[in-house]
């Protein structure tokens, strides 16, 4: 993880309505995104996700696409992504997105009862998307094989763990003083 672990070192903070917010190639699609940098946290998903016998890959828009197209395309698994826009299509349903700095509505479609999911996204901070994610899964009747999120910021609440959930990291950081610092730089298993 050592693309990953140096460009969180080097990210940029900035502050949003009190919410000291790193920016990242991962997490905000700037600086650009290098495909090295892809493709390590990629082969680290796939080394350290469940994907036995995973019927797809289901993100939150927007951010946890491209890393979920890229494991995707590595493991041949389909992939769903959970939309800010409703569509009103059978079986389509609504969640509520709590983060530290929103909240929006979500939907996810074309998921079902009975199946295997892998639940990807970039950043777990306040757990506020993931939970909810997870709590809709759930009364889908969807099989949540596994759940990871590339980046972890600790030092905060945390709703997917208070939901009883677990969620594997990459890597956990925390932000001191205006700079990320590594917390774990093998993350949570």
């Amino acid at each position: 993880m050592d693309q990953l672990k140096r460009s969180l070192l080097e990210a940029p903070i900035i502050e949003k309505n009190g919410y000291h917010y790193f920016v990242h190639p991962i997490s905000d699609g700037v600086p650009k995104l290098e495909p090295s940098l892809l493709r390590e946290i990629v082969i680290r998903i796939t080394r350290k996700a469940d994907l036995e016998d995973v019927d797809r890959i289901v993100t939150p828009a927007a951010m946890g696409i491209h890393i979920s197209t890229a494991v995707s395309l590595m493991t041949d698994i389909p992939l769903t992504v959970i939309r800010k826009r409703e569509y009103g299509l059978e079986g389509e349903v609504s969640i509520s997105q709590k983060t530290g700095y929103s909240e929006n509505e979500m939907f996810i479609n074309d998921v079902y009862e009975g199946e295997r999911v892998l639940v990807l996204d970039d950043v777990l901070s306040t757990g506020g998307t993931l939970a909810a994610v997870l709590g809709a899964l759930d009364e889908i009747g969807a099989e949540v094989a596994d759940t990871v999120a590339v980046i972890k910021k600790e030092g905060g609440e945390n709703k997917v763990a208070d939901a009883g959930y677990d969620v594997k990291t990459l890597i956990n950081v925390d932000v001191v003083d205006g700079e990320v610092v590594i917390v774990d730089e093998d993350g949570d298993d």
